[in-house]
């Protein structure tokens, strides 16, 4: 439940104060069984309970959808969704979308508006895109504009080179690589703006499924690096959206 969007929506003639009362009167919570939805994320974080739906079958995806979007709940996203789920999603709520790529399901009935500077998501490699789009989309659905710099790793540092305009332009910058994680460092050692990294599980068999990239990412030597679990797009998206968003007034 928003709050402040009830009240505004009232206040605007969107809502009837019957329908106001009844939002209002939504339950803190809903027990589902399987899931308890908080149903007031979003007035204390700004952004409604996330899915999580590995795990999860695709009845439960389901119904988790359609009990968010019966207490008023207009943006859903749902994260390391597969095909399948994504069907018994679907089948609740026509409007959803899914990010094969990023295994994403959005719903997004009232898109934010874009806010806050830019944020750039980077990646080392093309195989680290999967992870990069998950950031990404979660950037943007939380009302960011996002700039994509994809395959720019330090195997020919000319291409990020030639992108330097664009680095220096962010507000935030994700650097998303596997193998060595080199990519966050030499970003980090280039701009003054805050730098989030994530390792990917993109490697050979020493890279130990990411472990590699993290612990490297964790010695940087560049200042204002900080580091996500290994493959955690959606957590680099959600911080660098708080970050992005300090000091802007709605």
């Amino acid at each position: 439940m928003d709050l402040k969007r009830i009240l505004e929506d009232y206040k605007n003639g969107n809502i009837s104060l019957e329908e106001a009362e009844g939002q209002i009167k939504i339950s803190p919570v809903t027990d589902l069984g399987y899931a308890v939805i908080d149903n007031q994320r979003e007035m204390r974080n700004g952004c409604p309970e996330v899915i999580y739906c590995a795990g999860k079958t695709g009845e439960q995806c389901a119904g988790i959808v359609l009990s968010m979007l019966e207490a008023g709940t207009k943006n859903i996203l749902g994260t390391r969704a597969d095909r399948e789920k994504y069907e018994a999603v679907k089948a609740v709520c026509p409007d959803a979308v899914y990010h094969e790529a990023a295994r994403i399901i959005l719903i997004e009935r009232e898109p934010l508006k874009k806010t806050g500077g830019k944020i750039v998501v980077a990646t080392g490699g093309t195989s680290d895109i999967p992870v990069a789009e998950e950031a990404a989309l979660t950037a943007e659905y939380l009302g960011n504009e996002v700039v994509r710099v994809y395959d720019v790793g330090v195997a020919g540092l000319h291409r990020l080179l030639s992108k330097i305009d664009i680095i220096m332009d962010a507000s935030v910058i994700i650097a998303v690589a596997g193998m060595e994680g080199a990519l966050a460092s030499v970003i980090g050692g280039l701009t003054d703006k805050p730098v989030i990294a994530v390792p990917t599980s993109v490697g050979y068999g020493a890279s130990f499924g990411g472990v590699s990239a993290l612990l490297c990412m964790l010695n940087s030597c560049a200042n204002g690096v900080v580091v996500v679990n290994i493959d955690n797009g959606f957590g680099a998206g959600y911080t660098a959206n708080s970050i992005n968003k300090l000091g802007v007034k709605d």
